[in-house]
């Protein structure tokens, strides 16, 4: 049974009576550092912390460009959004049909799509690829201090290299941020739908094309056959680019941290997050490293 006592649950009911919507029957779908919640209405709700505002606001303008384009994605509910209710971060979307996660083939052409539209004439922000990542550290308890301090320093390393300039490449474009097949959905009834706009920005179109690159070179859950047509469609392939090796490193940083912050209030999750350090730390032999998936 849902607690209805919770905090995250006032700012929804508060939400929902500002904009005409009935909250009583909201439903969870999933309680992380976001929440989703449902409503009877065909409305998914996500309640983000007090510090994403301007992240949340950007989401919604995105949403609306990319709706405006043509472009395949989840739509914002047309309400004055987001709401900012009992030091939460609210935004209302339309719910999604029966989906399920899209091949690498429909993240390929969401991508070839995307990267082709011009840069909107709104602020997008610009690509940080190690954004969040000191909090995931910090939260980190499970790991041992040795392993916090590596992983401090491959941060620090990877971030100067970053500032430093990546070598030539795609030209600048709107890039998802976080592209992967749970994020590019098939519909049930056919067709896809771009989904999780948080990480949308203005940066270099390989940011978006490593993260399949890194699922078949670095954790094995796409095979190099699958990759290779990835590539064919998509018309490049992001390895044999000179800052792939930069990229794919934060990438892999990010996945790491991930799972270790998952890992401090989540013991099932412990072991793999050690494993993941081990591996980037020569403890798990070559590549690829075979992990799983976190929540």
């Amino acid at each position: 049974m849902t607690n209805r006592a919770t905090p995250a649950f006032d700012a929804l009911r508060d939400a929902c009576a500002e904009i005409g919507i009935d909250a009583r029957s909201a439903e969870p779908i999933r309680i992380a550092e976001n929440e989703i919640w449902r409503l009877p209405q065909g409305v998914i709700v996500r309640i983000a912390p007090p510090d994403r505002f301007q992240s949340a606001a950007r989401e919604i303008k995105v949403a609306r460009w990319l709706a405006g384009h043509e472009v395949p994605v989840v739509r914002a509910l047309h309400v004055e959004q987001p709401l900012e209710r009992g030091g939460r971060v609210l935004t209302f979307w339309q719910e999604v049909p029966p989906h399920r996660h899209g091949s690498t083939q429909d993240v390929a052409l969401a991508l070839k799509e995307l990267h082709g539209l011009p840069l909107p004439d709104f602020d997008i922000g610009r690509l940080d690829p190690f954004v969040r990542v000191p909090e995931r550290l910090r939260a980190a308890r499970t790991l041992t201090g040795d392993d916090r301090k590596w992983l401090t320093s491959l941060y620090e390393e990877l971030v100067e290299r970053w500032n430093a300039g990546l070598p030539p490449g795609l030209a600048t474009a709107p890039v998802h941020g976080d592209a992967w097949p749970g994020n590019v959905v098939r519909l049930e009834r056919g067709g896809r739908l771009l989904m999780d706009l948080e990480r949308f920005s203005a940066g270099p179109p390989e940011w978006d094309l490593v993260s399949t690159a890194v699922r078949t070179k670095t954790t094995g859950a796409v095979a190099e056959a699958e990759y290779n047509a990835f590539c064919d469609t998509y018309g490049h392939d992001v390895t044999t680019w000179a800052g792939y090796e930069v990229l794919a490193s934060a990438r892999e940083l990010r996945m790491v941290t991930y799972a270790a912050q998952h890992a401090a209030t989540n013991p099932q999750w412990r072991a793999e997050a050690q494993h993941r350090v081990d591996c980037l730390r020569g403890r798990g032999g070559p590549r690829p490293w075979r992990w799983t998936g976190i929540l």
